[in-house]
């Protein structure tokens, strides 16, 4: 076994595995709707921040709405999923295909990915923790989740798109 075959298996494996969380998130968000759910109603609503803050005027109390963006949560989740999954299995073929090839083959990979991050650093970071002032909550903080997710895209992301194969 070469160090180029098990570089390259690695990035296959650390794509399925994200593919892999994201399919464990998405199970998790659509068979307990109701509790996820209050996540994001929490979260949009911003009813569980410090009293009084002056962020408020920034909440949103559309129940509408409110199932419109976990809908759109889970959508991505099934994107990154399906992304992941099929990046993975690019991977997985390529794996004694030409450098070139190989490259090639990580475009799907790379999309789900980032697509990934967006989600768990855009949507849930910036947008919930500082936007909507996630972090303040005691129940429905869901930063250390978000960081915890984001790291370890993020470093797929960066081990994945390099050429260190050769």
């Amino acid at each position: 076994m070469t160090t180029r075959f098990v570089i390259r298996l690695s990035k296959c494996i650390l794509t399925f595995s994200v593919g892999l969380l994201g399919l464990f998130i998405v199970i998790g968000n659509t068979t307990d709707y109701h509790t996820n759910f209050q996540f994001v109603q929490h979260v949009l609503s911003m009813d569980t921040t410090f009293p009084g803050n002056a962020m408020m005027y920034r909440a949103i109390t559309n129940d509408t709405f409110h199932h419109f963006i976990y809908l759109l949560i889970i959508f991505v989740e099934v994107l990154i999923t399906i992304l992941c999954f099929i990046g993975s299995c690019d991977l997985y073929r390529h794996l004694n295909s030409p450098s070139a090839e190989f490259h090639h083959a990580k475009r799907y990979a790379i999309a789900g990915l980032l697509i990934g991050l967006l989600l768990w650093f855009l949507g849930f970071q910036v947008i919930a923790a500082e936007w909507f002032g996630m972090w303040m909550s005691k129940t429905w903080d869901g930063t250390s989740s978000a960081t915890r997710i984001s790291l370890y895209i993020i470093s797929c992301l960066i081990f994945i798109s390099i050429k260190n194969d050769d």
